[in-house]
């Protein structure tokens, strides 16, 4: 598919009813760097304060894989902010690019796997120290992940981000 946007040509899985294709890129271009930007600064310990606050921005896609970065720096945020202090920015920045390697647009549809249950999955596996092979970390990693896909789950049809986010950090 060619996007509608930069032009780019990829191989692609959605476009709307007239045709037009935006890339991964384009789709959330911008909103990406204030949602990270934002998760780096503020100041609130509240997770579903902070991914309320972002998910009421107006750039914000109405469906996509932006809801996944806000639930990645929801969590670590506040958990950065908290009285636990274990997290820091080093720990988003983490978590976000790994994030980045499995919530890709659209593939709720095509894989069965909403971007914010590997999402969840990053905070906890960053979190916790979680490793290939570690014992404890990863069972509890892999727990919370799971529980995050059947919480989203019993919110389909029709599909909605900001319904998966609230579930996930619930």
């Amino acid at each position: 598919m060619t996007c509608s946007y930069c032009g780019r040509q990829e191989e692609g899985h959605i476009a709307c009813s007239r045709g037009h294709y935006l890339c991964n890129t384009c789709h959330g271009r911008d909103i990406l760097t204030l949602i990270e930007d934002h998760c780096r600064t503020t100041t609130l310990k509240d997770p579903m304060e902070i991914a309320e606050l972002l998910m009421g921005h107006p750039n914000l896609p109405m469906l996509g894989c932006e809801h996944a970065y806000i639930t990645t720096g929801a969590l670590l945020a506040a958990l950065r902010n908290s009285p636990y202090g274990k997290s820091d920015n080093d720990d988003i920045d983490e978590a976000f690019l790994r994030t980045g390697k499995q919530a890709h647009g659209g593939y709720c549809g095509l894989t069965g796997v909403c971007g914010i249950t590997p999402a969840v999955g990053a905070v906890f596996s960053v979190f916790l120290g979680s490793r290939c092979g570690s014992d404890r970390e990863q069972n509890i990693t892999m727990e919370a992940a799971t529980r995050v896909s059947r919480a989203i789950t019993g919110r389909t049809g029709p599909s909605c981000c900001k319904a998966y986010v609230r579930a996930a950090i619930r």
